[in-house]
């Protein structure tokens, strides 16, 4: 009786984007800074230099796509829990930077060799200008719905400014994660609870509002 042959299962090619993003990785933990030039780069990773100008057109663009691929998980990852559409806006908040530190804890070595330890919280570091678009997106649909449940009050002038409050947020605790040294980094546990809960309380309906609204309520009956 003759063997049957065994049909192998074509072999899926590597992702070109991918195997440099991981590349670039490993060269900046192994060498402690970024490659000199594209050119050595490519000809160490053994592919072509058109290859990789498919993908991208500097380092910094690299940079930029490893960036935004760990805040994509980080998305992919609180959107998955059965709960997730149960919590309030302020717990999905919470629910993004626990689990976007989370995410960073994996890459810290390359994050620490690649970032500067101490960070503006002011200025958006041009690693991070895809992934600023992508939480803006998130923060926006984030904010609607807290409008809808009344966890946030609408302000003249003011809302409008809320999603670019909550980046200052986003980089207060990506600095503050750089530099925390505490076990398990509970001081940055810490640090997000307390900062999230203070915007949203801020954001909230407070006395402020209802001193306005009582001071309106006299020029409307005097």
């Amino acid at each position: 009786m003759e063997g049957t042959a065994v049909k192998k299962k074509p072999r899926t090619k590597a992702n070109p984007a991918q195997k440099i993003k991981e590349a670039y990785i490993d060269f900046v933990l192994e060498n402690g800074s970024k490659p000199v030039s594209i050119f050595k780069f490519v000809k160490e990773l053994k592919v072509k230099e058109e290859l990789f100008y498919d993908h991208f057109n500097s380092f910094d663009n690299v940079e930029k796509e490893i960036w935004s691929d760990m805040f994509e998980s980080t998305i992919k990852a609180i959107s998955a829990e059965e709960v997730y559409n149960e919590y309030s806006a302020r717990e999905k908040l919470l629910a993004f930077f626990y689990t976007w530190i989370e995410s960073l804890k994996s890459n810290r070595s390359f994050i620490l060799q690649s970032i500067p330890k101490r960070m503006k919280p002011e200025i958006t570091p041009y690693y991070l200008e895809h992934v600023r678009n992508g939480f803006k997106e998130w923060v926006a649909d984030l904010l609607l719905e807290a409008k809808e449940t009344e966890e946030v009050t609408t302000r003249p002038i003011i809302s409008d400014r809320y999603d670019d409050a909550i980046w200052l947020q986003f980089l207060f605790i990506l600095g503050f994660w750089v530099k925390d040294d505490s076990k398990s980094f509970e001081k940055t546990d810490a640090a997000i609870e307390k900062s999230v809960n203070l915007a949203f309380d801020l954001m909230g309906r407070g006395p402020l509002d209802a001193m306005v609204d009582f001071g309106k309520f006299l020029f409307q009956n005097r």
